[in-house]
C-alpha cells in the first residue's frame, strides 16, 4: 500500500510538463532569435524580421565593434566589474558576519541590521539627483567612485544573503577556534570564510551580473567618453531622426556575451547558493 502510493505521488504529469516547457522555450529562445537575425541583417531587409535573413552580414559586427570602441569600454567595464567583485565580497562578507554573530547580543548591530535591509526598499531613482550633486562635490563622478559606489549599493541585499547563510552555522565552531587560540579576525578568514563558499558563489555572480549590466549609475555619474562603461556605448547608433538597429543589436549581442557565458557556466552556484542560504539555524 505505501509502494503504490509512493509511485502515485511521484506521478508526473507530461501533457502539462511539455507545454510549460515548450512555452518557456519559446520565451526564451523568440527574442534571442530576433536579436540574432536583426543584427545580421542589412539595412535594406528590415521589413519582415520574423523571416531569416535573405544575406548574412557579419560585417555589422566589425562596424560595431568600432563604432563603440569596444575594447576601451571594454576595459573600463571588466575594470569596474572585477574590483567591485573582489571589494565586495571581502568587506561584505565580513559586515555579514559581524552583524549576525552580534545580532542578539548588542542592540546596536541588531540596528545596523535594519538599517541595512532597510535600504532594499528605497528606489534608486529616489537617490540619483542627491547622488549626482555630492559626487560632483566629493570628486567620485569617475570610474573609481562609481566602483566605490557599487560596494556600497551592494550592502543590504548581500548582507541579507550572507546573514541567511552565516545563520546556518553553529556557532559552536566559533567559540571551537576561540578555545584554540584563534582571535576574532582569525576565526572569521579561517574557519567561517572557507565555509561561506556556497553564498560567495551566489554574491559574486549576482555582483557580477549587476554590474556588467547596470546602465542607470554610469549615466548619471560617468560624462566623459573615455570613462564610458559598453551599455552607455549603445546610445552611438540612435541619430536624431534614424536609429541603425543592425548595428545597435550586433552591439547588443557583443555586450551581452560576456555576462552569458559566465551564467550559463556559473548557473549551478547561483541556485545552490540561495537554497543554502534559505536554510536557518
Amino acid at each position: 500500500m505505501t509502494h503504490r502510493t509512493k509511485l502515485h505521488k511521484e506521478k508526473v504529469n507530461w501533457p502539462i510538463t511539455i507545454i510549460l516547457m515548450v512555452v518557456a522555450a519559446g520565451l526564451i529562445l523568440f527574442p534571442l532569435y530576433l536579436t540574432i537575425s536583426i543584427a545580421l541583417r542589412d539595412p535594406s531587409d528590415m521589413v519582415n524580421l520574423l523571416a531569416f535573413p535573405k544575406k548574412l552580414n557579419f560585417s555589422n559586427f566589425a562596424e560595431a565593434w568600432k563604432m563603440t570602441n569596444y575594447p576601451l569600454k571594454f576595459r573600463n567595464t571588466l575594470f569596474i566589474t572585477v574590483i567591485n567583485l573582489v571589494f565586495t565580497i571581502i568587506t561584505n562578507s565580513a559586515v555579514s558576519y559581524a552583524i549576525t554573530r552580534n545580532y542578539k547580543k548588542s542592540k546596536f548591530f541588531k540596528g545596523m541590521y535594519y538599517y541595512f535591509i532597510s535600504a532594499m526598499f528605497i528606489p534608486f531613482s529616489v537617490l540619483m539627483l542627491p547622488l549626482v550633486k555630492q559626487a560632483a562635490l566629493f570628486h567620485v563622478d569617475n570610474i573609481g567612485g562609481i566602483t566605490f559606489l557599487y560596494i556600497i549599493f551592494g550592502l543590504p541585499m548581500n548582507i541579507f544573503l550572507y546573514s541567511g547563510y552565516i545563520k546556518s552555522i553553529p556557532e559552536a565552531i566559533d567559540e571551537a577556534a576561540t578555545i584554540d587560540g584563534a582571535s576574532p579576525l582569525q576565526t572569521f578568514t579561517r574557519v567561517i570564510f572557507p565555509m561561506l563558499k556556497p553564498m560567495t558563489a551566489t554574491v559574486a555572480i549576482l555582483s557580477f551580473m549587476w554590474t556588467w549590466n547596470d546602465f542607470l549609475m554610469p549615466l548619471i555619474l560617468l560624462s566623459k567618453p573615455e570613462q564610458q562603461t559598453l551599455q552607455l556605448s549603445q546610445y552611438v547608433f540612435q541619430g536624431q531622426f534614424t536609429t541603425q538597429y543592425n548595428l545597435a543589436f550586433a552591439s547588443y549581442l557583443l555586450v551581452i556575451l560576456p555576462i552569458l557565458v559566465v551564467y550559463i557556466f556559473c548557473q549551478k552556484w547561483i541556485i545552490s547558493g540561495v537554497v543554502s542560504g534559505a536554510v536557518k539555524q
